[in-house]
């Protein structure tokens, strides 16, 4: 009688016991609707986003990306962007706000896109060349890139033949023809949009008042 309570206690010791007790079976977490702690689940999506052949939506050029310091432009500054797209360009301000404005169409990369390749421009070291031009590579030429910008066959074949020797005008090319995108397509709408009212009509008031 002994031996028989003993055996049962030993089988009872191996079976595994149910999810809601204090120890969790050494399975695949599928066996209990994905509710157990096993690390299969997190190993597939590690695997899931290392073959998907896709980049995160940050950038790697996240140290020029951010948002540009600048003074508050005045009305005339302002008034001058409805006018002259270059201005507005060369004006951290006017970058700012055309940048905020291209968000809301889901076209951001554009500008950033532009940044880059001038931010690459100014690089002398080559070493830092070679790794600044790859990155945007990955994140804006690249069709694997979610911030992928657009752009046509010429200019990509001038792009990968460059990229065998790296330069800090590789992309001038390129950042011309989105330069022109912009100018053409979205600085319109930009400039009907009500978030340039919005800032014009600030300013002119806070002008009225002193």
């Amino acid at each position: 009688m002994r031996k028989r309570q003993q055996s049962q206690n030993e089988e009872t010791s191996t079976v595994p016991q149910a999810p809601g007790g204090n120890q969790r079976p050494n399975t695949c977490c599928f066996c209990w609707c994905c509710c157990c702690s096993c690390s299969c689940l997190t190993v597939r999506n590690e695997d899931r986003g290392e073959n998907s052949g896709r980049t995160p939506h940050t950038t790697k050029m996240e140290n020029i990306q951010a948002v540009e310091e600048c003074q508050i432009p005045t009305t005339e500054e302002i008034l001058s962007w409805s006018h002259n797209f270059d201005k507005m360009m060369n004006s951290p301000a006017g970058r700012n706000l055309f940048r905020e404005f291209l968000r809301t169409e889901y076209s951001e990369e554009n500008l950033l896109f532009w940044l880059a390749c001038e931010d690459l421009k100014n690089e002398e070291n080559k070493k830092l060349v070679e790794e600044k031009a790859r990155n945007i590579y990955e994140d804006y030429i690249s069709i694997l890139s979610p911030k992928e910008v657009s752009l046509d066959s010429r200019v990509r074949e001038v792009i990968n033949r460059n990229l065998l020797d790296p330069t800090p005008h590789m992309y001038e090319d390129a950042q011309l023809q989105i330069y022109t995108l912009m100018h053409r397509d979205s600085f319109p709408r930009f400039l009907n949009s009500q978030l340039f009212k919005t800032l014009l009509e600030s300013t002119e008031g806070s002008t009225d008042d002193s």
